[in-house]
């Protein structure tokens, strides 16, 4: 197929920070769970936000040094996340929903991915009315249980739903470089960074973005002139 005839038949979407405001609720889940470690969050804030897009448990690796208490800091930042969203402080991220119910009447295929655990991911879907809302949702787990910047997640979509005869056809959105370097390693024909979230246009243009876009509302005319070109 050549450039000139590509269509994007399969969007896979970042959650927090690209389809869904969480006002920082990341940071607050985890400072709770640093403190039930008997941890400073301070000290590792800096880091939680450079891999923010990363899986929640390799993070947690990362600071908490053993699998023990990297398990017990991802357990306490669920729990004290999914109270956060209990509590109504989630919502969608303006024109998020407009969007992909534009793309999926379009007669794209729609996959929502996270870095969050399943239970967190489908309280953040019932939360906003969401569960019906696209094809397919993933979660590291339901990928091999490698999160970004692995590509799995979007290569799962891509297995999954069988919506697209090769990955070029692909089209990825996200809020971070680890969004970003997820779909450049996917193959994805479109890897869009949106400024709604964790990192900067030149975050997401140096972990390879081919398009910045203000926000996901932006991504179906992105598609539409891609297909156009």
């Amino acid at each position: 197929m050549s450039a000139v005839e590509r269509t994007y038949k399969l969007v896979v979407l970042d959650m927090a920070g690209t389809t869904v405001a969480d006002g920082g609720l990341v940071e607050q889940a985890f400072a709770a769970a640093a403190r039930r470690l008997g941890e400073d969050p301070a000290e590792m804030v800096d880091y939680v936000r450079a891999t923010m897009g990363e899986s929640k448990i390799s993070v947690f690796r990362h600071l908490f040094g053993t699998e023990e208490r990297a398990q017990a800091a991802n357990t306490a930042f669920e729990q004290a996340y999914g109270e956060l969203v209990a509590d109504g402080r989630i919502a969608a991220i303006p024109g998020a929903r407009e969007a992909i119910e534009r793309l999926r009447a379009e007669g794209r295929t729609v996959v929502l991915t996270t870095g969050f655990a399943r239970v967190t991911q489908d309280a953040i879907l019932g939360a906003l009315g969401w569960r019906d809302l696209v094809d397919l949702t993933l979660c590291p787990a339901d990928a091999g249980g490698r999160g970004r910047p692995y590509p799995d997640m979007v290569l799962a979509a891509f297995l999954r739903t069988g919506a697209v005869d090769g990955v070029r056809e692909i089209a990825v959105a996200g809020d971070t470089s680890y969004d970003m370097l997820s779909g450049v390693r996917s193959g994805a024909g479109i890897v869009a960074g949106v400024l709604t979230g964790a990192h900067d246009a030149e975050a997401l243009r140096a972990a390879g973005a081919s398009d910045v876009l203000g926000s996901v509302a932006e991504l179906p005319e992105l598609i539409a002139r891609a297909e156009a070109s």
